[in-house]
């Protein structure tokens, strides 16, 4: 009589553990499992939680054609030797909150989670996805003591996702058709740049006039506040999950991919110390390379203001932590 192992062997052993099981991350395992690309991990401080949603997606596996072992836990123990880890951790955004306005709560969250992860995962690039996400993303990178390509924060993917379809939607074209690019942070300043988008080869700029542009650039940088408000309980994630699985992929298949993420500048666009949406090249090392572009005065210098926010936003994340330290 035949026999077969009680588990299923997965094609490879690439490994990904998700910290938070809430919508986001809940939906990032279920795409990274669909898209055959690793066995997948989840972690959340609810017990019960993680592993409800691990064995709702592995009764899936049969329809979505997969074979991926998928796990809940709210042991750090069991994401030890990951390749990568993803945090989602953290409050989401409700009417009448910025991302700014999350600093307090989500800093400390990001900060522990990530301290606990590194102990069990020091080789593994680290993807943000929590909000306010370049300053979570540069306390993330404070806590793991990586080199900083090995932290990004997951915003630009998203953003330009976000540019890309409002371009689809205003000309009644097909969306993969469109190609576009959001640099600056992941906030109300963040900057899409119509120069560099365009539909089979056409620059937008052609196609559209002035006034039409800035519209729908204004509804790009408040993609996200439109969901939340209509949402009214919380923000959006199908698309954010989408996101950060095309980040996982290019980095587990090392794809090296041109793709906007909150990265470490070290003096491109002349920006020192600070995590902010750039185009990079993403990879098997993680950001393989940061992409300067050759911006007009005027798109420069609403990038610094940009940083600006960003690096405020760091300063008054750094002096909350250490009051929470000195409790």
């Amino acid at each position: 009589m035949a026999s077969f192992p009680n588990q299923p062997i997965a094609c490879n052993d690439h490994r990904v553990t998700i910290i938070g099981a809430g919508n986001v991350g809940s939906t990032l395992a279920h795409r990274i499992a669909q898209h055959n690309l690793a066995n997948v991990v989840l972690v959340d401080i609810v017990e019960g939680m993680p592993q409800a949603i691990a064995l709702d997606l592995t009764h899936a596996q049969g329809l979505d054609r997969h074979n991926r072992q998928i796990k809940g836990t709210n042991d750090y123990a069991d994401t030890a030797n990951s390749d990568i880890v993803v945090i989602t951790a953290g409050i989401p955004r409700k009417p009448g909150l910025s991302r700014d306005d999350l600093i307090q709560i989500n800093a400390k969250i990001v900060v522990e989670v990530t301290q606990k992860a590194i102990a069990y995962s020091p080789d593994a690039i680290y993807i943000i996805i929590t909000n306010p996400l370049d300053v979570m993303t540069y306390l993330a990178w404070q806590a793991t003591g990586l080199p900083p390509n090995r932290v990004m924060g997951m915003a630009g993917v998203l953003d330009a996702a976000r540019f890309q379809t409002f371009i689809a939607i205003e000309l009644g074209v097909c969306v993969t058709d469109v190609r576009a690019l959001v640099i600056g942070d992941h906030g109300d300043s963040m900057m899409p740049l119509p120069r560099y988008a365009s539909v089979g080869g056409i620059p937008i700029t052609e196609l559209m006039d002035r006034a039409t542009i800035e519209r729908i650039c204004d509804r790009t940088r408040h993609g996200g506040a439109e969901i939340v408000n209509l949402r009214k309980t919380g923000g959006a994630y199908s698309a954010p999950a989408s996101a950060a699985c095309l980040m996982v992929e290019a980095i587990l298949h090392n794809q090296s991919r041109l793709v906007p993420a909150s990265a470490y500048l070290q003096g491109e666009y002349g920006l020192n110390d600070i995590f902010i949406g750039v185009p990079t090249l993403l990879g098997c090392q993680g950001i393989e390379k940061v992409v300067e572009l050759n911006l007009t005065d005027e798109e420069r210098d609403a990038l610094h203001a940009s940083a600006s926010s960003v690096r405020q936003n760091i300063d008054r994340a750094g002096v909350l932590l250490g009051n929470c330290s000195d409790d």
